[in-house]
């Protein structure tokens, strides 16, 4: 059964994020023979094209509007709808970011279909696209199908590999021109200020050096840093480290911030908490470092190291520089 993928390009700074690519390599899973099409928004947004056929799109549906170079839902909301009525598709893919988890509820509203949100696995069975998600602040996963109509579904980041790009891959590209009355507008972004410094997208890094109350200040998350410099990775914080002030809640990791799935997760100083462990218990490979060797955060852990976080990572620090330079 073909089926016709449109996914929504999650574009930052004039550049695509990983999960837009990763959402390309589910929509091939499923197209069955059918056509992939990307849609992707703003004033740069026909630049962005090659990189998106070169992943997997056979069509790209280009709108570019400099009303859409900073999300809003207004905006983005009527773009993506009208992209939907041109494109017709059996199945629609966002990532589950920012962008995705807000537009998509109120275009499904629309539409009048359903949502599985927060997708960790895409499967065709026996015809039907399987989806898996995590439900209990992630101690179970289930599995679930649309029975009937149109497919909608947010993916998690980190979790669907892209596909290599293959440059012998060319898509149609078509552009839709989309006007907006302004008063359909009810917000508009006239600044955007950056509270973290420029680096690694948390919620798409494959490696994150996370710090806790352990970490006992500010000062505390610089050792931190330099291991996450050293390893190309990020740097998080526990809801405990935001709220005593040590960083700002833009790295919150957790029930009520960031969920993240990264390839490698450093838990420094974090005691384990169960509002925590739901945003990152799905790592690949955890490691724990705590001086107390009862601390939760053993129990999720692969590899656990009890011992004073200020000595453990400038050593950790100075070994992986030993090893990235033989590599050189």
């Amino acid at each position: 059964m073909s089926r016709n993928v449109l996914v929504l390009a999650d574009v930052r700074d004039g550049a695509l994020r990983n999960v837009s690519l990763e959402c390309l390599a589910a929509a091939g899973r499923v197209a069955e023979g059918g056509k992939v099409t990307a849609a992707v928004f703003g004033s740069k947004a026909k630049s962005l094209a090659v990189t998106l056929a070169h992943h997997g799109a056979d069509e790209v549906i280009v709108v570019e509007n400099d009303q859409l170079d900073q999300y809003t839902t207004d905006a983005y909301f009527q773009a993506f709808k009208q992209v939907i009525d041109t494109v017709g598709p059996d199945v629609i893919f966002t990532g589950h970011t920012a962008v995705g988890r807000d537009v998509s509820p109120r275009i499904a509203a629309r539409l009048g279909v359903g949502l599985i949100s927060d997708c960790t696995d895409v499967q065709l069975t026996d015809g039907r696209i399987v989806f898996t998600r995590p439900i209990y602040a992630g101690k179970a996963f289930v599995k679930k199908v649309v029975k009937s109509g149109m497919v909608f579904a947010t993916l998690r980041p980190n979790n669907i590999p892209a596909r290599e790009p293959d440059p012998s891959r060319k898509a149609e590209v078509k552009e839709l021109d989309v006007t907006f009355a302004p008063e359909t507008l009810r917000t508009i972004v006239k600044e955007v200020v950056k509270k973290t410094a420029e680096g690694v997208d948390l919620s798409e890094a494959r490696i994150i050096v996370s710090g806790g109350r352990g970490v006992k200040s500010a000062d505390g998350f610089k050792p931190l840093q330099e291991l996450a410099d050293v390893l190309g990775g990020a740097v998080g914080a526990s809801r405990g480290a935001c709220d005593a002030g040590y960083c700002d809640y833009a790295l919150q990791i957790g029930q009520t911030g960031k969920v993240v799935t990264p390839d490698l997760y450093i838990a420094c100083g974090i005691s384990g908490a169960i509002q925590h462990l739901a945003g990152m218990s799905n790592s690949k490979v955890i490691v724990a470092i705590n001086k107390d060797p009862e601390a939760n955060i053993f129990n999720v852990a692969d590899y656990g190291i009890v011992g004073d976080l200020f000595e453990v990572v400038p050593m950790l620090t100075e070994e992986f520089k030993k090893v990235l330079a033989q590599k050189v």
